[in-house]
């Protein structure tokens, strides 16, 4: 039976949650590392959109310090969905370099199991990213609706993760930010990852505490540097929570959660068979050397794990299975399957003098 239980969309945060692990490392750990300077990024290429190209219609999410809306193209009629970002409140919250990293990463990638980018612009409030607009929803939005997944479907959304990030860690690029709230369904149930605000292009390793507490791996807390396998390890956290309804480290306190992930025990459901515990204590090990996705056959080794040995990954990337769960959806403007926010005004606003144009000149 499944487990019904009210659920908050957890935020992602990366100043708040370094303040929390150096309060954890003050009590229990050393400090260790510090975060290397900017990455160089590809030329891109020119934009010729402004936020009057399209009909905004309604709020989709909301973040810390933007929103995301439906519109549509005004030119191709494309359903869109348009990520509007203050200005102000990125550089009141410290993230300049996340939000240029989000847009510079997402203009080099193009992946199946991606939300992809159309273009970007600015004014002299925001910044823009235009989007797919992905109609099924939010991953956590249909967990919370059937409490769990069965595993059938789990497989099959963990799966396509699986081939997401193996998308991204092919082209250096590390995701930090998986979970069920950045997880998009599209109208014939198949997987996109979302929210690229913590993604980055990583050769070594990287310092950053960034992510949702639930799914940080543990060398993330320990200020170890990490790099690509953090993904690996929240997919695991994510195969849990999609199977069981819940994360394996909860806790009213962060720092509770950051005790429970470096202590390592997962606590698993009598449901659950053996690939499935395998596989998940596999992804979930402090050991990196022997952390699935991070040995020497990368991601081959979750592909090849018996927990998958009914998934066809070629056919999958190909879009050849058909998904176990199809959103109920309409059309292509079909919003249904998201909640409603109160609404601000986007568009018709007289410039203001800007400044913090300097700051985002490379956007």
């Amino acid at each position: 039976m499944a487990t019904f239980f009210k659920r908050y969309r957890r935020q992602s945060a990366s100043v708040e949650l370094e303040k929390q692990r150096e309060l954890f490392e003050q009590q229990q750990l050393k400090v260790g590392g510090s975060e290397p300077t900017s990455m160089s990024t590809q030329p891109l290429a020119e934009q010729c959109k402004n936020i009057d190209s399209y009909e905004l219609m309604r709020t989709l999410g909301t973040g810390s310090f933007g929103r995301v809306l439906l519109g549509r193209d005004k030119q191709t009629r494309a359903w869109v969905a348009v990520k509007v970002l203050k200005k102000e409140r990125i550089v009141k919250t410290k993230q300049v370099e996340h939000v240029l990293q989000e847009k510079n990463i997402l203009a080099t990638v193009s992946c199946p199991f991606i939300v992809n980018m159309a273009a970007w612009f600015k004014d002299t409030r925001s910044l823009y990213i235009v989007l797919d607009f992905v109609n099924g929803g939010e991953m956590f939005t249909h967990l919370h609706h059937f409490g769990r997944f069965p595993t059938h479907v789990a497989k099959f959304y963990a799966a396509e993760v699986a081939l997401g990030l193996e998308y991204l860690h092919n082209l250096d690029i590390i995701y930090r930010d998986l979970k069920p709230e950045n997880l998009l369904l599209d109208a014939k149930g198949h997987v996109r990852i979302t929210d690229f605000g913590f993604a980055k292009r990583v050769y070594d390793r990287t310092w950053t505490l960034c992510g949702t507490p639930e799914y940080l791996a543990p060398e993330i807390i320990l200020s170890k540097g990490y790099s690509h396998a953090v993904d690996w390890w929240a997919l695991g956290i994510l195969l849990f929570e999609m199977m069981t309804g819940h994360a394996p480290f909860t806790d009213p306190n962060p720092m509770g959660i950051y005790e429970k992930i470096v202590q390592g025990t997962i606590d698993f459901p009598k449901h659950f068979h053996a690939d499935e515990t395998d596989l998940i204590r596999k992804l979930c090990t402090a050991d990196l050397t022997r952390r699935l996705g991070n040995m020497k056959d990368g991601a081959g080794g979750i592909k090849t794990h018996p927990f998958f040995k009914s998934i066809n990954f070629d056919a999958l990337y190909a879009g050849k299975v058909d998904p176990p769960y199809v959103p109920k959806v309409v059309s292509d403007g079909d919003a249904s399957n998201f909640d409603q926010y109160q609404e601000e005004q986007i568009q018709g606003l007289a410039p203001i003098p800007d400044p913090y144009d300097e700051l985002f000149k490379e956007f």
